[in-house]
């Protein structure tokens, strides 16, 4: 994995700098393949930037509601208890994975932190139990579970296709494609099970065993965090103070999502980051710490925030201009019905490296590959998740999502890629073989 290894570190540049540059590679293509004039080119990027506001408000919250939630005191003594089961090194490892999978499954923002503390954790109690753990493993592990996070309940693409007025609607002839086509489809679910089963297997399989060269953990994993109270003076302070007030505001949400169901409600974008905030205003102990849960989890925001404008002028360009069409004509070319789903995985994999974020490769690519998908007749549901799972099959080696959880570890994209690697291989035969037999 060494040359793999320098190529991350040496030339591919953030996030952001790659939205940069496919600005301008889809301003190229549009006035080279279209009859669109610069100045039309300008109107449309310009007129779309602000196409998905509402969107991008919606991803940054599930991002910033699964940050907080992460760290709450309940669900930090939660990973504390979960780090004492593994009793062995291979468990350690496998266990990591599939808790962390489970977390992406969750909500994917929850997912990436979770990852990243339960390995710490796992790391500083199996030190303290005797085993020898290779720690760049544990962390790669954490990671890995979110290769399962877009065929969850937080799964930005199928809940953008259910939400009623999003900006995939016109691709879909103006009709939804509830989540239980998508997410919660049988096959889909099959999907992940078998996916979290088959890299379990892999990492197992590949995990350093006893006598091999392992870098341990050399820091503290039990950092104490500060709870945000302040000392209580005015009135003021005592309702700042008070679990009451957050206990009320959380079943008062409690109660509308029981009632939205209840009357017939779908699964939308929306709802899933209310359900999100009501589980934390139910755990958080007062506003005091709920407001400082909130400042921490808010730097992971602002570069995904700023990326969301340059992708909605990428799309505006692309609808503009005609390109999607072009692109939607060039695939079908290329496809049957029975391959489509494979090739719009491998497609939406290559995408993932110039647009990391989820949403925002839903905003590039959705409109593409719905419209080619629906010219070969192939059911939207398979397109929309061929295009999430090639979304987060790619992830695994593409090092923006796993800038958090390094963050938390205090490790290099490169010190996990060699193992992240074996999770991409293993997930991409699940992912390949789901999507050809749901398409014979």
């Amino acid at each position: 994995m060494r040359p793999l290894n320098n190529l991350v570190e040496r030339f591919i540049p953030s996030a952001l700098v790659f939205s940069i540059v496919l600005t301008f590679i889809v301003a190229i293509l549009g006035l080279v393949l279209t009859p669109t004039s610069p100045a039309d080119l300008v109107v449309h990027w310009g007129d779309g930037l602000a196409g998905l506001l509402a969107f991008m408000t919606q991803m940054a919250l599930i991002l910033l509601l699964g940050h907080i939630l992460a760290n709450t005191g309940p669900v930090r003594r939660l990973l504390a208890a979960l780090a004492s089961v593994p009793r062995t090194e291979l468990a350690a490892y496998v266990f990591v994975f599939v808790v962390a999978a489970v977390a992406s499954l969750i909500t994917w923002g929850l997912g990436l932190v979770v990852g990243g503390l339960l390995a710490r954790e796992v790391a500083h109690q199996g030190r303290e139990r005797g085993l020898t753990l290779h720690f760049p493993m544990l962390v790669a592990a954490g990671f890995g579970g979110f290769v399962v996070w877009h065929m969850g309940y937080s799964a930005s693409g199928p809940l953008t296709a259910a939400t009623e007025g999003s900006f995939l609607m016109d691709s879909l002839g103006g009709q939804t494609v509830p989540m239980s086509q998508t997410v919660f489809s049988t096959w889909n679910m099959l999907a992940a099970l078998a996916t979290i089963i088959v890299v379990a297997l892999a990492l197992y399989l590949v995990a350093p065993r006893r006598g091999d060269r392992v870098a341990e953990l050399t820091i503290d994993a039990r950092e104490e965090l500060e709870d945000g109270q302040e000392e209580v003076v005015t009135p003021a302070d005592r309702l700042d103070a008070s679990r009451l007030v957050t206990l009320l505001t959380g079943l008062a949400l409690v109660a509308y999502l029981v009632l939205h169901f209840s009357r017939g409600g779908t699964l939308t974008l929306d709802t899933v980051n209310w359900s999100f905030l009501a589980l934390i205003l139910l755990l958080v102990r007062n506003p005091f710490e709920l407001i400082h849960l909130t400042k921490n989890a808010a730097s992971n925001v602002g570069e995904i925030l700023l990326q969301f404008p340059l992708y909605a002028g990428i799309l505006g360009m692309m609808v503009g201009s005609g390109l999607v069409q072009i692109f939607s004509d060039a695939f079908v070319s290329i496809s049957t019905p029975t391959t489509f789903g494979l090739f719009a995985l491998l497609a939406a994999g290559l995408v993932n490296f110039f647009v990391p974020s989820g949403g925002g490769q839903f905003a590039v690519q959705g409109p593409i590959m719905l419209s080619a998908g629906a010219e070969l007749g192939v059911d939207p549901a398979i397109t929309i998740m061929a295009v999430s799972y090639g979304d987060q099959w790619t992830n695994m080696i593409q090092p923006f999502w796993a800038i958090p959880l390094l963050a938390i570890a205090g490790l290099k994209m490169r010190d996990i890629l060699g193992y992240t690697t074996i999770v991409l291989i293993a997930s991409g035969l699940v992912f390949g073989a789901t999507l050809v037999i749901v398409s014979l």
